[in-house]
């Protein structure tokens, strides 16, 4: 039994309605894929920008240490100048010292300082002006004292003065 004068459509599935859902749905789909590609990315990236920090920072440590290390060594080196220094000016002003110690009439022609003594080789009009010009000083700076004479070509008299610091003394400096 037939009412219809025309032919009845098929019916299918793929319907407008249909069509425009499943297009919403595979734009949904392809958005959520590509924002979790993208967050892959980007989690990647911040990985190696990490690593790369990290790594900057272990520089940063290694180098922070080494100025550590040179900063220590140069104190060190300071310190030693400065002791070389005090030590420079020390024998410089013993030096000084000893030139004003010795008197005009003597003449100083070699002088040996040593840790615990002082050799002075030089000439003296006579034995008494060395005696009372320069042993009397030196017997108050030294606790032992030997001088030698010896006759020069001029009617003066040659000595070599010794003189020692006692080894107490000496490490009590």
């Amino acid at each position: 039994m037939k009412y219809s004068y025309t032919k009845a459509s098929g019916k299918t599935i793929f319907t407008k309605e249909f069509q425009l859902l499943f297009a919403f749905f595979s734009v949904t789909i392809f958005m959520l894929f590509a924002t979790h590609n993208l967050l892959l990315l980007k989690n990647h990236n911040f990985e190696q920008d990490m690593a790369e920090t990290l790594k900057q920072k272990d520089d940063f440590v290694k180098s922070t240490e080494k100025m550590k290390n040179e900063i220590v060594y140069i104190e060190k080196q300071v310190d030693l100048s400065e002791e070389v220094f005090t030590k420079n000016s020390l024998l410089k002003d013993s030096i000084s010292n000893l030139f004003d110690l010795v008197p005009g009439r003597i003449v100083l022609s070699e002088a040996k300082i040593m840790e615990n003594g002082l050799i002075l080789y030089g000439i003296t009009p006579n034995q008494d002006v060395y005696n009372f010009m320069l042993l009397a000083p030196l017997r108050s700076i030294f606790h032992q004292t030997y001088s030698s004479f010896y006759p020069a070509e001029n009617g003066w008299l040659r000595f070599v003065s010794t003189n020692y610091l006692e080894e107490e003394t000496v490490s009590e400096e």
